[in-house]
């Protein structure tokens, strides 16, 4: 076993209870905590190289499986799983292990539920860090009705998830083989050539694992890897996990009272070179100053896709350590 494995190893794992019904923790370390909120398709796995390298640092590393996802609830109703519910389920897991505040740190969709996190309980989450996802405030037009005029011919992702069992339909006949195509997609080392189809968008009548890449897996992926994703999805069915989509026009009327707010709270941006979201979200980006006027620490790394913790974790764990030493005591 290598020592990063054995760190996982040493790690705790219980069950909280949440208006979710119980979230899925898993912490190692002691200190000050850093809450971190994995994306999608992820689970609190997507941190297991953050976790002991926190730990060592003098944090208590937190990293949770958002409701729907591995061993957390997973309530049956779609409404369930709006942004105000996954708020609320992380200031229940401060709360149930007894703090009274943390630095939370989102990654993909987790990004969001950060922001979000720092937006509506700023008394208990009094800095955030964000990975992939850039911060852009609540506004603009309905989310459903924007995506719809994307891509032309093409159908955006974010449309083909929105109808219940249609994205699962396709997934979960080979849920490995559809994780690994849908990283490789995302990978600086494995997604497809420029001009190549955007693996972002559906042909007419077909579907997303119609571009996934087919040939080696990125480098950060593991046999062993894959197999902890695959087999929590291979469990749960992937509706939990989808239906975070499916409350985007839900979450955008729930908080119209945030239209266009700030997160005041000292903050880290990182995102990937390589990563559609960086390029897409420049405007937000170059927004900072008003968006985030207390970012601390901003980066987009060379060579670098969509899953930044994973595929540089290295390069990764140092800009958040060093921003960690950086915040207000």
């Amino acid at each position: 076993m290598s020592q990063q494995q054995s760190h996982v190893a040493e790690v705790t794992h219980r069950l909280v209870s949440s208006p979710a019904g119980r979230i899925h923790v898993v912490e190692q370390g002691r200190g000050p905590m850093v809450l971190l909120v994995h994306g999608f398709p992820e689970s609190w796995y997507s941190w297991r190289h953050q976790l002991p390298v926190l730990a060592a640092a003098g944090y208590r590393a937190v990293a949770i499986d958002v409701r729907g996802y591995g061993r957390s609830s997973k309530p049956a109703d779609t409404e369930a799983y709006r942004m105000l519910d996954l708020v609320a389920d992380n200031v229940a897991v401060v709360h149930a292990l007894g703090e009274e505040s943390a630095v939370v740190v989102g990654h993909d969709w987790g990004a969001a539920i950060a922001a979000n996190s720092a937006l509506l309980r700023p008394e208990v989450f009094s800095a955030v860090g964000l990975l992939s996802v850039p911060y852009a405030p609540r506004g603009g037009p309905r989310p459903t009705e924007l995506f719809a005029r994307m891509g032309g011919d093409e159908e955006f992702y974010v449309s083909y998830f929105q109808e219940p069992g249609r994205a699962e339909a396709e997934i979960e006949p080979d849920v490995g083989g559809w994780l690994r195509g849908f990283y490789a997609a995302l990978s600086a080392d494995t997604m497809p050539a420029p001009g190549a189809p955007d693996p972002h968008f559906v042909g007419r009548g077909g579907t997303l694992r119609d571009r996934f890449p087919t040939g080696r897996p990125p480098a950060w992926l593991s046999d062993r890897d894959l197999d902890v994703y695959a087999g929590e999805f291979e469990r749960t069915g992937l509706t939990g996990a989808l239906n975070r989509y499916r409350n985007m026009d839900r979450d955008w009327e729930d908080l119209a009272a945030l239209d266009g707010a700030p997160v005041t709270q000292p903050s880290l941006f990182v995102g990937g070179k390589l990563d559609a979201s960086t390029t897409w979200l420049a405007d937000a980006i170059a927004a900072y100053p008003v968006t985030l006027p207390g970012l601390i620490s901003s980066h987009i790394l060379d060579g670098c896709g969509h899953w930044i913790q994973q595929e540089r974790p290295e390069e990764f764990n140092r800009l958040l350590t060093d921003w960690l030493a950086a915040l207000p005591t």
